[in-house]
């Protein structure tokens, strides 16, 4: 493609389609052959004025040391952003398989167009993510690549496509041997339900999800399902479904609490579109269908491989980053003597290659842990047509359809986010195991009273 440059008067044919942390997504709504069917990646910058968690510049030194091995990554005199789609192209891809990776392509972008297109959607963001941060309007690129939420144009009479995009979160439990003894809750209750109770307490969502990822990558279809209807009833902002590209269910970018009647109703309603089933059936079948290609498709397996390269957990981890930036660990400084044991003074004693493998994995599982998974249907008509897409039977309605998946959301993480992981977690497990105190406490009182 020859280059083209994103102007002030392009900005009008991008729309918002959802935004996470650090990045803005819009999809395209005009007539350049060249972004038809394509979504882009704008980078956002914290409103309260502080360097944006991603950095803006090259690799520090540091991360140079992280990532030297990969010469694509240290050949590039490029941008950060740059750095971040050749990390998606050079260390993802080849773990995920490039079918189910689009590394994209960058596309030039000026100031006018970031501020025209900041402008245009600040009306449809959550509050709290414009009240957090803005475009980063001295970004001079933004990441292009296709719409996954579509099929490419092709030859099936039936243009009609659903899709969905799932947060899976972390799908096993540690085991490493650094984790402390207080901490020992972690080996037996999945981050994502104790992140769900400090969320809560901090009232970044309204209720408890019953999602269990552990069902989601349990490689068992009825679990599989479990987790689907999870999701469905309490979305937040891990589960979203768009029908030809339109949002149908979910958030855009903000969370949302449990599913309402009227929610879904207007949910079984456009389904109809798509499932061929009786009113009140649709969202079942839907359900299954999407339960049955994670089943069938075996993707998150490949995906769970990846997120198990953290073997050491943070708690581990967080020592070999000390080593790598050659300062005293503070964790070990906040720890008593006492508490100071041998299997950490061990760590500080591994050589700087093994640090830097133990960082590195872990930086890649947290890439992992943290991306979108998405799956794109089309109904099928009449016999095989030689679709180059897999094919599943959704055997309550009688229907077969063409799927896709691809992870989105595949973020290179900076090493200086090791400290706020290790500050996350603490906070995470420290709240769970209070409130867990809390409540034993009070069943027994409730049990003495009674």
């Amino acid at each position: 493609m020859e280059e083209v440059i994103l102007e002030q008067r392009d900005a009008a044919d991008w729309v918002y389609r959802g935004e996470g942390g650090a990045n803005l997504v819009l999809a395209y709504t005009g007539s350049h052959p060249a972004f038809i069917g394509k979504v882009i990646r704008i980078q956002k910058a914290p409103r309260n004025g502080k360097h944006r968690v991603n950095g803006n510049g090259q690799f520090t030194a540091h991360e140079q040391l992280l990532w030297g091995e990969i010469t694509e990554l240290m050949s590039s005199s490029s941008s950060r952003e740059n750095l971040e789609q050749l990390y998606v192209k050079h260390v993802i891809c080849p773990l995920l398989g490039p079918k189910h990776v689009d590394a994209g392509m960058r596309v030039r972008v000026t100031k006018e167009f970031l501020e025209s297109v900041e402008k245009n959607v600040i009306c449809k963001r959550p509050a709290r993510r414009v009240d957090a941060g803005r475009v980063d309007t001295f970004c001079d690129s933004a990441l292009l690549i296709s719409d996954h939420s579509l099929f490419p144009n092709g030859t099936l009479k039936s243009g009609t496509c659903i899709s969905v995009e799932i947060k899976p979160k972390c799908g096993f439990l540690p085991l490493s041997r650094f984790i402390a003894e207080g901490n020992a809750i972690k080996r037996s209750v999945t981050r994502f339900e104790m992140h769900q109770a400090l969320k809560l307490r901090q009232e970044e969502i309204s209720e408890l999800s019953k999602y269990n990822p552990l069902d989601l990558f349990s490689n068992s279809r009825d679990r599989i399902c479990k987790a689907i209807k999870a999701l469905h009833s309490t979305p937040q902002n891990n589960f979203r479904v768009f029908l030809n590209g339109s949002l149908i269910f979910g958030g855009l970018g903000g969370g949302t609490g449990s599913t309402s009647f009227v929610t879904s109703e207007a949910f079984e309603d456009a389904l109809k579109a798509v499932i061929q089933a009786d009113n009140g059936m649709r969202t079942m079948s839907f359900i299954q269908l999407v339960a049955g290609a994670v089943y069938t498709s075996g993707v998150l397996n490949h995906l769970l491989e990846v997120q198990k390269r953290d073997t050491l957990d943070i708690e581990g981890a967080i020592h070999a980053y000390y080593n790598i930036i050659s300062q005293p660990c503070m964790v070990c400084r906040e720890l008593n003597e006492n508490k100071v044991s041998d299997c950490f003074t061990s760590l500080h004693s591994i050589p700087l290659d093994e640090s830097l493998k133990i960082v590195k994995d872990f930086l890649i599982a947290a890439t992992a842990k943290d991306c979108s998974l998405m799956l794109c249907f089309r109904p099928r008509e009449g016999e095989d047509t030689g679709s180059l897409y897999n094919n599943i039977h959704l055997e309550s309605t009688k229907q077969s359809f063409d799927y896709k998946a691809c992870f989105i959301d595949l973020d290179l993480k900076p090493l200086k986010k090791m400290e706020y992981y290790y500050e996350l977690d603490k906070r995470i497990v420290c709240f769970y195991t209070q409130m867990m105190k809390t409540e034993d406490g009070a069943d027994k009182t409730s049990r003495r009273n009674n």
